[in-house]
């Protein structure tokens, strides 16, 4: 799927640092095509890794410390970062000990790709990006299913985390992993304050070297240099994470334009670099993409699914997964697509067999050719496959509305309790 210019420019438009506002309460009346009825965690009630999630989400809401880790993989929607980011934003403020850290970004700008507006990447020298969802790119690539190369002798990087965000200073670090190739030794990393660096770890395996700093920063700069001189040199960037010592909720989005799950299994070290970590709640909206061409394979695609609850259950037996139905859609802007329904139902058979949880959000929309609803109230650009920025908020505020009555009716809390003491925090 090629990414348009409009939609290129409506990833670029960023969200002006201000108090985040929940929409839910405003526009029901408004959108009576949404059936808000089906807005539901379905089956975590059965899941025995969603209570302890809600347990755990439940002792940071109050105030208690505790490090919760939530991963989100998807495509394009997710590589925006927009809705993920406005989720991500909620649960690090619902409490004075909810914020957690940065943790894993891509700077999709040195891959000539659209970056998120709430982090900023500014870089020099000549860079080329390859995703593994595009066919004809060849190249290791990790976690992220990105990798920019570098071929020339020096290179500048400059990380701000805090960026065009509904919260300022949110996301300062005091330690920084970059991914890249060192099973290579052309290239060495130096910081532009060489005094700030006071420990240095390398891992071979998952592919990083992380700095360890004297002082918590709101941003870094650093410089890519060669030392060794020859026509095959070459420095593979696969990622960066922002590290310090708050505990609270991390969340991290993976995403990549165009990708699907037959697309991440292209990535030689996306296990090694999943395996670093314990996620707390998995949320998977890999399908838009799989189910978008007529040569979709439903036993492929439920074959892909599973492997990838297996390598989320090595990485924590406990984790609570929760599958998402992707949107309704058309396929080449024409035509609404049949195939999603088929993928909804491989989701349902694998949520239960697993005993995950299922946000049907193909459902939420109000099924079949709903798109073309969502398309005439602003809420989609013409594809009918991507949202609107205000697509894109109502879209977090339902998962987040979800969660929380699923977290409530878990731990037979007052209705709407949680839910309002998350939003009552975006406006104090």
């Amino acid at each position: 799927m090629k990414c348009r210019k409009l939609l290129i420019l409506l990833w670029l438009i960023t969200i002006p640092l201000m108090a985040q506002t929940y929409v839910l309460d405003t526009i029901q009346d408004d959108y009576t095509f949404v059936n808000w009825k089906a807005n539901k965690i379905k089956m975590a009630e059965t899941s025995p890794a969603f209570k302890k999630l809600f347990h755990k989400l439940d002792t940071i809401v109050k105030g208690g410390e505790e490090d919760l880790h939530i991963f989100h993989i998807g495509g394009s929607h997710i590589q925006a970062d927009i809705y993920s980011n406005r989720l991500r934003s909620y649960l690090n403020t619902m409490s004075p000990t909810s914020k957690g850290q940065r943790g894993f970004i891509y700077p999709f700008s040195i891959a000539k790709t659209n970056n998120p507006g709430n982090y900023k990447i500014e870089f020099d020298g000549e860079w080329k990006g390859y995703r593994c969802s595009v066919r004809k790119d060849s190249v290791a690539w990790g976690l992220s299913g990105i990798t920019a190369v570098f071929k020339d002798s020096i290179a500048n990087v400059k990380v701000t985390p805090n960026g065009n965000n509904y919260h300022g200073k949110m996301y300062n670090f005091n330690r920084i992993r970059v991914f890249y190739d060192n099973w290579s030794e052309d290239y060495q990393i130096a910081f532009k304050e060489d005094s700030l660096v006071t420990d240095i770890k390398e891992n071979k395996e998952a592919h990083y070297i992380e700095f360890g700093f004297n002082k918590t920063v709101e941003e870094i700069e650093f410089c890519i240099r060669r030392v060794v001189d020859s026509v095959d040199t070459e420095f593979l960037m696969m990622g960066i994470e922002l590290m310090n010592d708050n505990k609270g909720v991390q969340y991290t989005s993976i995403g990549v334009n165009g990708a699907s799950f037959a697309y991440y299994d292209r990535c030689r070290y996306f296990d090694d670099q999943l395996l670093l970590y314990t996620p707390d709640l998995f949320i998977v909206s890999v399908g838009t993409n799989d189910a978008y061409h007529p040569d979709f394979d439903p036993e492929k695609y439920k074959e892909y699914y599973e492997e990838l609850i297996k390598l989320v259950q090595k990485a924590n037996p406990d984790c609570a997964v929760l599958l998402t139905v992707p949107n309704d859609s058309y396929y080449q802007k024409k035509f609404p697509n049949p195939r999603t329904r088929v993928a909804k139902k491989i989701i349902y058979e694998v949520a239960k067999k697993y005993k995950m949880a299922v946000w049907d959000f193909y459902e939420i929309m109000g099924g079949f050719n709903s798109s073309k609803d969502w398309y005439n109230n602003k809420l989609m650009p013409r594809d009918r496959i991507h949202f609107t920025v205000m697509g894109y908020r109502i879209k977090a505020d339902l998962l987040l509305q979800a969660l929380a009555h699923s977290w409530e009716n878990e731990l037979q809390l007052e209705p709407n309790s949680i839910l309002n003491q998350i939003i009552n925090e975006q406006t104090d």
